[in-house]
């Protein structure tokens, strides 16, 4: 009996994640960011999408493994890595620059009694030039930094599998989808300054060095569609950075704010107990303009945060309540 399972891992560039003077070509419509990919992906999606010039890089990882008389007789690698394009607008006129893959890194499967465990790396660098200044040797480098996912995926004799993000480049966003294709984590954190000094030669799986990457749930799709109309409209909300540690709102305090999470982890605290971690995409706030206008839980960083602050007047009051219905299914 031949057993299969997959995950997927989309990086992609979201609005006003790039700092500095690499941010001008963004600001100047000469570059875009990259539009939120899709909330489920089917088979061929991510070539589809790689030609729309939707991400930077896709990690799918897919492995089987064969069992008779319940031991596992045999296993492999499936799947690829996908390293997409840049398309720039000079002149009327759109350019496109090939990405550079690098090898696909495969570890030698971690056979288990009962299971096997695969493990993937995959990235690469935009096309371009990006000339700017490193930590470490060779201290000035010209092509673009490196970023990429490395995926763990796990498949059972009993035909349950489980997957993991093991580590990523602090840049991009990175999304997380399962073996049915469907949006399940995302990368909590993003550190754009980190990544363009450091993420080249030896610190990259392709030298010595991997990266953890900070893990949180995917948020509701109700979240999604809100968090989209809001930073779609003609409103620019307020950005607020939050220092590790640093406190949102406070229970028990006065409040008729809304909040969009942009980047970072947020811990939820009530009555001095954690009971929950939120990361980018999610909406918080809509209890206090449910329930008497009193913060319900105390938010504070876990990670160097961004936040954009949505005043509570501009969200549909039924768009609130199914928010806070979707918190307690």
């Amino acid at each position: 009996m031949r057993i299969e399972s997959s995950v997927s891992a989309i990086s992609w560039i979201p609005s006003d994640a790039i700092e500095g003077m690499p941010k001008l070509p963004f600001d100047l419509g000469i570059v875009r960011y990259d539009e939120p990919p899709p909330e489920h992906i089917e088979e061929g999606d991510l070539e589809r999408l790689r030609a729309e010039d939707r991400f930077r890089e896709a990690n799918r990882l897919a492995a089987w493994i064969e069992i008779e008389d319940g031991k596992i007789v045999g296993h492999g690698y499936e799947g690829a890595g996908l390293v997409g394009p840049t398309i720039f607008n000079l002149a009327k006129k759109d350019v496109t620059i090939p990405g550079i893959a690098f090898e696909v890194l495969r570890q030698e499967p971690g056979v288990q009694e009962g299971a096997v465990r695969f493990v993937q790396t995959v990235g690469g660098r935009a096309g371009f030039p990006a000339p700017r200044r490193v930590t470490g040797r060779p201290y000035v480098r010209i092509h673009s930094a490196t970023a990429w996912t490395t995926l763990a995926l796990t498949i059972r004799a009993d035909g349950s599998s489980e997957h993991e993000l093991v580590g990523a480049s602090t840049f991009p966003r990175h999304w997380i989808y399962d073996r049915n294709g469907d949006l399940v984590a995302k990368s909590g954190t993003i550190d754009f300054k980190a990544w363009y000094r450091e993420a080249h030669g030896e610190r990259t799986p392709w030298g010595d060095e991997e990266s953890d990457a900070f893990v949180t749930a995917a948020e509701s799709a109700l979240e999604r569609e809100i968090s989209r109309e809001l930073m779609a409209g003609k409103m620019i909300p307020e950005r607020r950075g939050l220092d590790p540690d640093e406190v949102l709102v406070e229970q028990g305090a006065p409040g008729d704010e809304l909040y969009l999470v942009l980047d970072g982890v947020l811990v939820v605290d009530i009555d001095g107990e954690e009971v929950a971690e939120i990361g980018p995409g999610a909406i918080v706030g809509e209890k206090a303009l449910l329930e008497g206008g009193r913060r319900s839980a105390t938010l504070r960083a876990r990670t160097r945060c961004r936040v954009a602050v949505i005043p509570g007047e501009l969200i549909d009051r039924q768009e609130l309540e199914d928010l806070a219905a979707t918190r307690r299914a």
